[in-house]
């Protein structure tokens, strides 16, 4: 198998941690440029601006747009009319409509458009996503802490409009139900709380209901000092689900289907993914879970709290 250059375009941190990693594992693909008008990696090719890569590499056949969201959308639709594959890091834009406008250029082109939802890979999910199948759901209780200043430090796009704020983290959650629930959901009630010096959420309290009725409370917060938690309990008709670490653990009655003491791998299975579906000549969006951020933030009563400060 021949491998598909690969640049990444932004080179933060996510892309440093995460993504690199993966592509210099990966026998998909090779990692051929980075694309960042500050950050660069010694011995990979570096260009500051994406109209100059595109430009003067044709031969490298895809991206992974690991920019702030703010920028993604004029990002995205430029590397996709110049012809080359889209993996979206998340969250894939500032709205929903950039997205599907995405989605429509990349059949339009006959590319491939993947946005990667890594939750949606955690080593649990696809055992959770199987012991529900066949499940009613009666409740669910999700609770995702963390510390803004230990995974986004000093990054303020993250409180700027379209940075998302707390449901950055959150959307993880979003993902993970929106993949392995066998049924809708949909909110009820929002409670955003927001500092009195940003534009977005530092916390959120929200109630959903499945599509059947059952409860779901979820508890967002990025103020956690102490232990980082990532869990959900999903109650139905025949036993208790209870996942932890964002997806790397799941019990199911006392059953482990999965234990973990981390998440290594998700990325891994990420562009597993993304070399399938250019491969198939197929796009995989999922709006889901960004959907649900959209309707939070519609619906959410807003509560002014003390000022964030880095």
């Amino acid at each position: 198998m021949t491998a598909t250059d690969l640049a990444i375009i932004g080179f933060g941190k996510i892309a440093r941690d995460q993504h690199r990693p993966a592509l210099e594992a990966s026998e998909a693909f090779n990692l051929a440029a980075t694309v960042d008008p500050f950050n660069t990696a010694e011995g990979i090719a570096a260009y500051k601006d994406v109209t100059s890569f595109l430009a003067e590499r044709p031969e490298v056949g895809a991206v992974a747009l690991c920019t702030p969201p703010q920028v993604r959308f004029a990002v995205a639709r430029e590397a996709l009319l110049a012809g080359r594959h889209v993996l979206l890091e998340k969250p894939p834009g500032t709205s929903v409509s950039e997205v599907m406008a995405l989605e429509r250029i990349a059949r339009q082109q006959g590319r491939t458009l993947f946005t990667a939802w890594h939750s949606q890979f955690a080593p649990g999910i696809p055992g959770a996503r199987d012991w529900l199948a066949s499940r009613k759901i009666t409740a669910i209780t999700v609770t995702w802490r963390e510390d803004v200043r230990r995974w986004h430090p000093g990054q303020d796009w993250i409180f700027a409009p379209g940075g998302t704020g707390v449901f950055d983290p959150g959307i993880n959650a979003y993902s993970i139900l929106t993949y392995i629930l066998p049924v809708g959901l949909y909110t009820t009630e929002a409670e955003l709380e927001f500092p009195e010096n940003r534009d977005t959420p530092i916390a959120a309290r929200l109630k959903m209901l499945t599509e059947e009725g059952a409860p779901v409370a979820l508890d967002f917060d990025f103020r956690e000092e102490g232990e980082q938690t990532w869990d959900m309990r999903i109650e139905t008709d025949n036993g208790v689900l209870d996942l932890s670490q964002g997806g790397a653990t799941v019990i199911a009655d006392g059953q482990s289907l999965a234990s973990e003491s981390s998440l290594a791998g998700e990325y891994d299975r990420i562009y597993a993914r993304f070399a399938e579906l250019i491969a198939a000549g197929e796009s995989d969006v999922d709006v889901a879970p960004f959907r649900h951020v959209a309707d939070a933030m519609m619906l959410g009563r807003r509560v002014e709290t003390d000022a964030f400060e880095w």
